[in-house]
């Protein structure tokens, strides 16, 4: 989707999380986590997700350092702590809100250290 206006058309026939903007780690957590009865090879991954390998390899291991996935060579798992994953999600979408409403720089003054425990 473009960032500007659509015709009505595709307005009236786009499902409702269509225009959700998702990044690349959103994607895949979401994929990992509709997906939670299986484990994944990271190039099929990629492939599912439209994503370049390496890119996603990167964003799998910093997912894995948070302790949001799981990782037994070759695959790849979302975590099995599903409060860990909540509470991280509910902390992202409190960052997102408050980046929207006070920006990036003033965000940074405002970090804690249980903003940081969780990252």
């Amino acid at each position: 989707m473009s960032g500007g206006p659509i015709d009505i058309e595709e307005f009236e026939s786009a499902d409702a999380d269509e225009f959700d903007e998702r990044t690349d780690t959103e994607r895949i957590v979401l994929f990992l986590d509709d997906h939670d009865d299986r484990a994944w090879k990271a190039a099929t991954i990629a492939e599912r997700l439209g994503l370049d390998t390496d890119a996603l390899s990167a964003i799998l291991s910093r997912l894995k350092e948070r302790g949001l996935v799981r990782h037994k060579r070759p695959y790849w798992a979302i975590t099995d702590d599903a409060e860990r994953l909540h509470a991280t999600y509910r902390l992202h979408r409190h960052y997102e809100t408050a980046d929207e409403q006070y920006g990036d720089e003033t965000l940074e003054a405002l970090k804690t250290d249980e903003m940081d425990d969780v990252q």
